[in-house]
C-alpha cells in the first residue's frame, strides 16, 4: 500500500460534514452560518466543568492573543481556532517551502492537503488541551479533573473543526476561522463600549460610554481626564478615536487595487483589466502570526514549570522566563517570549525601546513571512494566476498567448504587493497595539478585513442568483 493509499484510509476515519448535493440557495447558507454563530457564542458562554472558579476569568501571557484565536478564558471555546490555524501554519510552511510535495493544483492534491490539515488539526487540539492543563493555567487539578477538562477542550474543539468544514463545504458562507474571529472583536468592542460594570478603582464604570456619561454627570474634572486616558488600560477615548481612525484608514486601503490589462482571445481581442488589491495577503499573515506566538506562549507556559523550574537554566531562559503570579505566568525580560509579547500601553513602550524594536521587527519579520507562504499555498502566486488566466482565454496586450508572459508580468506586482502589504499590516497591527485602540489593534485590522471578504462574497453570490446565466458562464 502505497502512501496516498495509507492517508486515504486514515482520512475515512476522520470525522467530516459531507458537501451538499446541490448548491444550497444564499437563504438557507445565511441560516446556517447564523446557527453556527449562535452555536459560538453558546460555547463561549459555557464554563468549563471541574475547574476552579477563580481561575475563570484571570488573565494570562495569553491574553493579548486570545482575539487572534476566538477564544474566550475558562469556557468551552477556550482553544478557540488555534487547532485549525496552527495546523494550517505547519503544511502552509512545509508545502510551501516544498519540503513536502503536493501539487495543489490538482484536485487530489488539494483534498490531500485539507486531509493533512484536519488531521493535524485534530492532533494540536489534544496537545493544546493537555498544555494548558499541564502549565497550571486552571491551577492544581486532580487526576480526575484533568480527564473532565481535557475531554471538554477536545470535544469543543472537534465541534469548532466541523463547523469550519461545513462552512467550507458550501453549507454556509466563508469559513468558521474568519465568522468567529470578527463575532469575537466585535464583541469585544461593543463590551468596551458599552459595559455596564463598575465603579472600578478611579470611581469610573468599565465600558467608555458608561465612564463618559458618569463624568459628565458629576461634573468632575479629574474624572473627565480619567475617561480621556485611563492609566489602568481601561476602554478610554482616546482608544475609541484611535479605533475609528484604524476603521477608515483600513477600510480605505482595502478598496485599493492595482490593475492590469488583459485582452480576451474568446471574445476578439476586447480588452478588460484584471484587479490585484493593494493589501493582497488581507489579514492571513496576522492571523498566523497570532497563531504562532500563542503556541510558543502556551507550550512554553506548560513545560517550564518541569523542565526550568525557577528560570535556573540560562538556556532555557532565552527561551522563556515566567515569574508566576496570582493573575498567571507573566513573561520577563530578556526572553523570547517577552519580546514577542507586545508592549501594552505607550508609556511602557517609552519606558523599554528594545523590547518595542525587538517586537515590532519580529512581528513584520514573521508577517511577511508568512503572507509568502500564504500567497505559495493559496494559489495566489503568479504561476497559477497566470495558469487561471490563460485557461480563461486572456493575454497580455502587445505579447503573443503564453502562460510565461503573463506570469512574468503578474511577478512584477505580485511579489511586491505581498512583501509591502504585509509589511503594512504588522505596521499597523504593532501600531494600533501601542496606542491602545478599541478592540485591539490586530483585532480591528482582522474585522474589517473579514467584513470585506463577506460583503465580496455575499455581493458575488446575489450576482449569481440574480443572474443564472451569469453562473453558467463561470461553471458555478
Amino acid at each position: 500500500m502505497g502512501l496516498k493509499e495509507s492517508l486515504d484510509s486514515v482520512f475515512r476515519f476522520l470525522p467530516e460534514i459531507e458537501k451538499p448535493r446541490r448548491k444550497p440557495p444564499l437563504s438557507e447558507r445565511l441560516l446556517w452560518t447564523a446557527l453556527v454563530l449562535v452555536a459560538y457564542f453558546v460555547m463561549g458562554q459555557t464554563p468549563l466543568y471541574g475547574i476552579p472558579r477563580q481561575t475563570q476569568g484571570t488573565l494570562g501571557a495569553l491574553e493579548f492573543l486570545r482575539v487572534v484565536m476566538a477564544s474566550k478564558r475558562g469556557t468551552l471555546i477556550e482553544l478557540g481556532i488555534g487547532p485549525i490555524v496552527t495546523s494550517g501554519i505547519v503544511w502552509e510552511l512545509l508545502v510551501g517551502s516544498r519540503i513536502v510535495n503536493l501539487d495543489l493544483t490538482t484536485p487530489e492534491g488539494r483534498r490531500t492537503f485539507a486531509g493533512l490539515q484536519k488531521l493535524t488539526a485534530f492532533l494540536f487540539a489534544a496537545l493544546e488541551a493537555a498544555a494548558y492543563i499541564l502549565g497550571g493555567v486552571y491551577g492544581a487539578l486532580t487526576q480526575q479533573q484533568q480527564i473532565i477538562v481535557f475531554v471538554q477542550l477536545f470535544v469543543a474543539s472537534t465541534f469548532v473543526i466541523l463547523m469550519n468544514d461545513m462552512l467550507e463545504k458550501g453549507w454556509g458562507i466563508g469559513s468558521a476561522v474568519s465568522l468567529f474571529i470578527a463575532a469575537g472583536v466585535a464583541q469585544q468592542i461593543f463590551w468596551e463600549l458599552f459595559s455596564p460594570i463598575g465603579p472600578l478603582g478611579d470611581g469610573l464604570y468599565y465600558g467608555l460610554f458608561p465612564s463618559l456619561f458618569s463624568a459628565l454627570v458629576s461634573g468632575n474634572s479629574t474624572l473627565l481626564m480619567h475617561v480621556v486616558v485611563r492609566p489602568s488600560g481601561y476602554p478610554d477615548l482616546v482608544g475609541f478615536v484611535g479605533m475609528v481612525v484604524m476603521l477608515l484608514l483600513l477600510t480605505y486601503m482595502e478598496s485599493m487595487k492595482i490593475t492590469i490589462p488583459v485582452s480576451s482571445v474568446r471574445f476578439g481581442g476586447a480588452k478588460t483589466r484584471i484587479p490585484l488589491k493593494f493589501l493582497y495577503v488581507s489579514v492571513m499573515p496576522v492571523i498566523l502570526v497570532g497563531a504562532l506566538y500563542a503556541n510558543v506562549v502556551m507550550f512554553t507556559q506548560a513545560l517550564w514549570p518541569r523542565v526550568n523550574p525557577g528560570n535556573q537554566n540560562p538556556w532555557l531562559n532565552v527561551i522563556a522566563k515566567y515569574n508566576y503570579t496570582e493573575y498567571g505566568p507573566v513573561p520577563l525580560p530578556g526572553s523570547f517570549v517577552y519580546y514577542i509579547s507586545p508592549p501594552r500601553s505607550l508609556a511602557s513602550a517609552l519606558a523599554d525601546p528594545v523590547h518595542l524594536v525587538v517586537y515590532s521587527l519580529l512581528y513584520i519579520g514573521f508577517a511577511v513571512l508568512f503572507g509568502v507562504a500564504w500567497i505559495l499555498t493559496s494559489g495566489m502566486d503568479p504561476e497559477t494566476q497566470a495558469e487561471q488566466l490563460a485557461k480563461a482565454q486572456l493575454q497580455i496586450p502587445g505579447f503573443r498567448k503564453s502562460e510565461k508572459v503573463i506570469a512574468s508580468m503578474l511577478k512584477r506586482y505580485i511579489w511586491g504587493l505581498t512583501i509591502l502589504s504585509s509589511i503594512i499590516i504588522g505596521v499597523i497591527a504593532v501600531v494600533s497595539d501601542i496606542f491602545r485602540v478599541m478592540g485591539g489593534g490586530t483585532g480591528i485590522l482582522l474585522l474589517v478585513g473579514i467584513i470585506v471578504q463577506y460583503y465580496s462574497i455575499l455581493a458575488s453570490e446575489r450576482a449569481l442568483e440574480m443572474y443564472p446565466s451569469l453562473a453558467r458562464l463561470i461553471g458555478e
